[in-house]
């Protein structure tokens, strides 16, 4: 899908056409469409098509009579029947008149600029309108980053209650998600670094006070993962001693049961012996038995008391 848009009187209006000024927003463009493009705009299709590919890197590149810039954006996805956070590339093509966008997926990066709600935004401004897509991009960063954490905070109140097993599959999702995070956000610090020392588009001063602040923004991004990613580990760990610490308590309360449990069993094996009856303590005792159980009732009485007093029951 292509769509054109252009500002006017900070009001964005969607084009019919391909114009001067325009924004050219493409999601999942077919073939046909991304051939349309280059050859209008004198691109190479296999740079309008980098951003399809997932496994894409991010990075700058100056050609002939365009730069393309490759970013990770945050997204969300279904996994295993839940909503979870991974990235996508998101490509922009700058070019002397006109502003390309590509993308997979309609990102609500993107739909801030078409509902506009991005503050002095103008498609005309190319450099600057680049910059407040990667600020907003930072942004939505530690938006998603503090929803993982709101997460984890909810698993962490659970242990020691009524933790179930998918929270560590939880765990480990949230993990993950740290993972693909920091790892396209050091790519894009690499892409940012470069953008300081572009001067192929005019900058304004505002323009470079804009790139100060996605730069800042970005590199808050990333040490709040690295923190996030360190808390989880610690989450993980309190969560595996938890479950170690209830299974040595099943393990200690079986083994002092079996323990009680082995004093009847002994007695009565050994009364159950074919000796003779006049070496067996209460054999020919009125109410023996009786007294046999009420002594091995006591014994377990007393071996509980033991064991309790130990704190093995």
């Amino acid at each position: 899908m292509v769509k054109y848009f252009k500002t006017e009187k900070q009001r964005i209006y969607e084009q019919e056409k391909l114009d001067d000024g325009v924004w050219i927003q493409m999601i999942q463009p077919t073939l046909e469409e991304c051939a349309k493009i280059s050859d209008a705009l004198h691109i190479d299709i296999d740079d309008i098509r980098a951003a399809l590919d997932e496994e894409e890197s991010s990075r700058i590149e100056l050609e002939d009579g365009y730069t393309l810039i490759l970013v990770d954006i945050p997204t969300v996805e279904i996994r295993h029947e839940m909503q979870r956070y991974t990235t996508i590339p998101l490509g922009i093509i700058l070019t002397e008149d006109v502003l390309v966008t590509v993308c997979t997926e309609e990102t609500p990066i993107l739909q801030l600029f078409v509902q506009n709600r991005v503050r002095e935004f103008s498609t005309k401004k190319k450099l600057r309108f680049v910059y407040q897509i990667l600020f907003k991009t930072a942004t939505n960063y530690q938006a998603y980053l503090r929803s993982i954490d709101k997460k984890r905070t909810e698993i962490e109140e659970r242990i020691g209650t009524d933790m179930v097993d998918t929270d560590l599959i939880d765990l480990h999702e949230l993990e993950s998600t740290l993972v693909y995070f920091a790892t396209s956000l050091r790519a894009n610090a690499v892409v940012l670094d470069r953008l300081t020392r572009y001067k192929r588009l005019e900058q304004y001063p505002e323009d470079k006070e804009l790139l100060e602040d996605v730069i800042v923004e970005n590199r808050q991004a990333i040490e709040m993962t690295s923190i996030y990613r360190d808390i989880i580990d610690g989450t993980r760990e309190l969560m595996s001693s938890v479950i170690d610490n209830r299974l040595n308590n099943v393990m200690k309360y079986l083994t002092s049961i079996t323990i009680v449990m082995a004093i009847p069993t002994v007695i009565s094996g050994i009364y159950g012996m074919n000796v003779n009856e006049k070496w067996m303590p209460f054999a020919n005792t009125p109410y023996g038995f009786l007294i046999i159980c009420v002594l091995t009732l006591l014994i377990c009485i007393i071996t509980m008391l033991i064991l309790r007093k130990k704190k093995m029951l």
